[in-house]
């Protein structure tokens, strides 16, 4: 059986989520990636069952609450974003405190707060069409490279690079909207995998941006090239 790179990522939540809900079954409480686990199965399987956008952020947000995690875990799962699966295609599902008022989550939590990007000269800005029936939005350490194929821009100019938003946050297109936005490369190790599975290995590698822009214009990326 050959599984893309989505597909076994969705295999490991699953698994995860499993793991997390035999151990509640048990009577622990949960800590933070088991609570994260099984608020993103929810949000998929609901997508998958043919959940609403809004049906589906409603399951997630209710699935767990503050008193089936560990203290301060509450405070360490503010913020979840999931790529599911609905009957429209993939759109990203935003959950905000999914398991309460973290300022309530008890004596020792831990206060997470948004980091804004660093100020960098190499920034690029690439204009972004949404050609789709439905909303797009792109989060802000996804490869702007592998967005989804459907928003039509340059995709070379856009090859290891993420939105110079703050960490955490999203920019969305609407059906037919047009938006211009600033590009900043990857720092670190600067090694892309998962994401939409078009790149897989070092984002320096000699011919890797060659070899994914022609995978790329196989599965229909827009803006990858004739």
């Amino acid at each position: 059986m050959q599984l893309t790179p989505r597909e076994l990522d969705r295999l490991l939540v699953f698994q995860a989520a499993e793991l997390a809900r035999a151990r509640r079954g048990r009577g622990l409480l949960l800590n933070a990636p088991e609570a994260v686990a099984i608020i993103s199965d929810t949000v998929c399987e609901a997508a998958r069952d043919g959940a609403t956008h809004a049906e589906a952020s409603a399951a997630g947000m209710s699935v767990l609450t503050s008193d089936a995690v560990l203290p301060g875990a509450a405070s360490l799962v503010q913020h979840i974003e999931v790529e599911a699966l609905f009957t429209d295609g993939t759109r990203l599902v935003v959950l905000s405190a999914p398991l309460g008022d973290p300022e309530a989550d008890g004596p020792g939590a831990i206060k997470a707060r948004s980091v804004e990007p660093h100020d960098v000269a190499d920034t690029n800005t690439v204009v972004v069409v949404n050609t789709a029936a439905v909303p797009i939005a792109v989060t802000s350490h996804w490869h702007f490279f592998e967005s989804n194929r459907q928003l039509e821009f340059d995709r070379a100019a856009a090859w290891g690079r993420r939105l110079a938003v703050p960490t955490g946050s999203t920019i969305r297109w609407e059906p037919g909207e047009t938006q211009a936005v600033t590009l900043r490369p990857f720092a670190g190790r600067r090694i892309a995998f998962g994401f939409a599975g078009l790149v897989n290995g070092p984002l320096d590698a000699d011919g890797a941006m060659t070899a994914a822009l022609m995978l790329a214009r196989e599965r229909g990326y827009l803006g990858s090239g004739a």
